[in-house]
C-alpha cells in the first residue's frame, strides 16, 4: 500500500472512531411515561445516569371540602406533564435549621411524589423490573418535605433500584381528629390523614411503577424518625400492609415509651375539639374548613399525631404486632448513638435523683444498668438514657415484637460513627438524630460545611449497598461487605455496628431495654 492510500486508510479509521464516539456519547432522550392519570416527562440528572420525575400529583389537592378527608383520586390531565420541579412542601409547624427545601414553598396543595429511575431501564413484560424503594421523611409529623438535597434519590438509583419519595400532610392538616369528622366518615374514623397520604402514594407506586421499569411486587418502604414511625404503622395497617414487600426503619416506631403513647380516637377527638374551641373559637367543621390555611397554621401550635382511629389503625400498633396481624415481611431497623441529649450537665447526684423520681422502688435496678457512681459516669448514662427514652427503646420494642410475630428476618443496626461536625452539629455531639440520612442516600456532599473524611465515604458506600441489597433480596449482605447477621435469639441478638469498622456483635445493652420494657410497655408480649 502506497503512502497516499495509507493516509486515506488512517483518516477513514479516525473518522469512524470519532463517529462511534459521538454516537456513544449522544445524550439519552427521556420519553413520556404513561401512568394512570396521564403522561409524564422526566429530566436527566447531570451525569445522565438517572431520569428524575419530580412533582407528580398522586392525589387530589386536599383543600376546601377535601380538607381532613382521606386522599382522593387525582384528576387526569390531557397534556404531557413535564415533571422537572419538586411540588410544594406541605405546610410546616416549626422547623429545623438543617431542613432546607428546594421547591415553591409551603402549600396545602402538596400531595406530590418524585421518582428517580436509572436512565438505561427499559420496561419489559419479560422482566420483573427493578426493586423500588419508597422514602417517608421525618420531622415529628409537623415538618419535612421531599425536596431536601440530602434526600435526593438519584444516587440510590445508581445502585440498581428505583427511588420514590412523597409529601404527606402534617400537623393539624394531617392529623386533626374531631367528632364531626368521624360522623361524616363512612368508616366512622377521623385523623391519620397524613398516614393515609403515605398509603395512597405507595398504592400509586404499586399501580404505576412498572411504567418506569420498576417491579410493583418488590417495593421496600423506608423512613427516618417520624418516617420510621410511619413505616411501623404502615406495616400494621390493614389498608397498607399488602402493598409492599420489605421495610426499613431508621430511629423510630409507633410503640409507647418514655411516657409517650398513642391516643384512642375518642381521646383525640375530644382533646382536639376542646383545643379548637379555645384557639379558633369554634370546633364546628364547617367553620374550620372555611378558615384559610394560613389562619389555621398560624394558631396551630399544638402537636398533632396519629391516633387509634379504628380504620387505618383498628387497634394500637403494639397490639396489632402482638396478635401477629402486621405484614409478615423482612424488616431492617436501628438507631444512632446520640439520638438525644439530656438537659444541662447531669451529675451523679442529679441523675440518681432523677432515677428515684421516675422509677421509685425500681431506681436501684435502673442505676445498675445506667450507673452514676461518678459525675463522668452519670453524664454518659444520662446521654444513653436520653437516647433510649426519646426514640431507641420504642424502636427496639418494634423490632422485638416483629421478631416474635413477623415470621420474617429482622436485621438491626447501631450507627455510631461520630459526626465530623458542620454548622448545625458540633463534632462533640457524636452521631446525632438524622445523621444517617446522608450516608444512606449517598448525599454527604449536600451537608453544609461537612468536613468529609475517608471513613465517611467508606461507610456511606457500605450503607448504600446494605440498604439496596435488602431492597433487592430481603438480605443486606453482599460481596465485599462485612457480614450482617440477623437479629434473633438464635444468634444472640446480633446488631450491626455501623462505624469506621462495621461488624455484627451480640446486643450488649439488651438488659437495659428489657428493664425499660418492664416499666413502660408491652413490647415483648408479656
Amino acid at each position: 500500500m502506497n503512502l497516499r492510500y495509507l493516509k486515506f486508510f488512517v483518516l477513514a479509521i479516525c473518522l469512524s472512531v470519532v463517529a462511534v464516539t459521538i454516537h456513544a456519547q449522544k445524550p439519552i432522550q427521556p420519553h413520556p411515561v404513561q401512568i394512570d392519570s396521564g403522561k409524564v416527562l422526566g429530566v436527566l440528572t447531570a451525569d445522565q445516569k438517572v431520569i428524575a420525575y419530580k412533582g407528580i400529583p398522586f392525589a387530589a389537592p386536599p383543600v376546601g371540602d377535601l380538607r381532613w378527608r382521606p386522599p382522593q383520586p387525582v384528576a387526569k390531565w390531557k397534556s404531557t406533564l413535564v415533571a422537572k420541579d419538586f411540588g410544594s412542601h406541605c405546610i410546616q409547624f416549626g422547623g429545623y435549621p438543617d431542613m432546607v427545601f428546594h421547591d415553591p414553598g409551603p402549600s396545602e396543595d402538596c400531595l406530590t411524589l418524585n421518582v428517580w429511575a436509572p436512565s438505561d431501564t427499559k420496561p419489559s413484560k419479560k422482566s420483573p423490573g427493578l426493586p423500588v424503594m419508597v422514602w417517608i421523611y421525618g420531622g415529628g409529623y409537623t415538618t419535612g418535605g421531599t425536596s431536601e438535597n440530602r434526600q435526593d434519590g438519584q444516587f440510590l438509583a445508581h445502585r440498581g433500584v428505583i427511588a420514590v419519595s412523597m409529601n404527606y400532610r402534617l400537623g393539624i392538616f394531617g392529623f386533626m381528629a374531631l367528632p364531626e369528622l368521624a360522623a361524616e366518615s363512612a368508616n366512622h374514623a377521623s385523623g391519620n390523614y397524613g398516614l393515609m397520604d403515605q398509603t395512597a402514594a405507595i398504592a400509586w407506586v404499586r399501580r404505576n411503577i412498572a411504567a418506569f421499569g420498576g417491579d410493583p411486587t418488590n417495593i421496600t418502604i423506608f423512613g427516618q424518625s417520624a418516617g420510621s414511625m410511619s413505616v411501623s404503622a404502615q406495616i400494621a395497617s390493614p389498608l397498607a400492609k399488602d402493598l409492599f414487600a420489605k421495610a426499613i426503619g431508621e430511629s423510630g416506631a409507633e410503640f409507647p415509651g418514655g411516657g409517650r403513647d398513642m391516643a384512642t380516637h375518642n381521646q383525640a377527638e375530644q382533646t382536639n375539639a376542646a383545643w379548637a374551641e379555645r384557639v379558633y373559637g369554634s370546633s364546628t367543621l364547617l367553620y374550620l374548613r372555611h378558615l384559610s390555611a394560613d389562619e389555621l397554621a398560624q394558631k396551630a401550635n399544638a402537636r398533632f399525631g396519629p391516633d387509634i382511629d379504628g380504620y387505618f389503625l383498628p387497634d394500637s400498633v403494639p397490639n396489632i404486632y402482638a396478635a401477629g396481624k402486621q405484614a409478615h415481611i423482612p424488616v431492617l431497623g436501628g438507631w444512632v448513638a446520640n439520638e438525644s441529649q439530656p438537659n444541662g450537665m447531669p451529675t451523679a447526684a442529679s441523675f440518681t435523683a432523677q432515677a428515684q423520681r421516675e422509677f421509685a422502688a425500681n431506681a436501684p435496678a435502673f442505676l445498675a444498668l445506667y450507673p452514676a457512681t461518678t459525675d463522668a459516669e452519670a453524664l454518659q448514662s444520662a446521654n444513653d438514657y436520653a437516647r433510649d427514652r426519646f426514640i431507641a427503646y420504642s424502636t427496639w420494642a418494634w423490632l422485638e415484637a416483629h421478631v416474635k410475630t413477623g415470621n420474617a428476618p429482622v436485621y438491626r443496626y447501631f450507627f455510631s460513627l461520630a459526626t465530623p461536625g458542620d454548622r448545625n452539629h458540633p463534632a462533640s455531639q457524636g452521631a446525632f438524630h438524622s445523621d444517617d440520612i446522608e450516608y444512606v442516600f449517598g448525599t454527604l456532599d449536600s451537608r453544609p460545611e461537612f468536613r468529609i473524611r475517608p471513613e465517611d465515604r467508606t461507610l456511606s458506600e457500605q450503607m448504600g449497598e446494605y440498604w439496596t441489597n435488602f431492597a433487592k433480596t430481603g438480605d443486606p449482605n453482599g460481596p465485599g461487605l462485612p457480614r450482617w447477621l440477623p437479629y434473633d435469639a438464635a444468634g444472640s441478638w446480633q446488631v450491626m455496628h455501623l462505624d469506621a469498622n462495621p461488624a455484627s456483635q451480640p446486643d450488649a445493652l439488651r438488659p437495659r431495654d428489657l428493664f425499660l420494657d418492664s416499666q413502660w410497655g408491652n413490647a415483648t408480649g408479656k
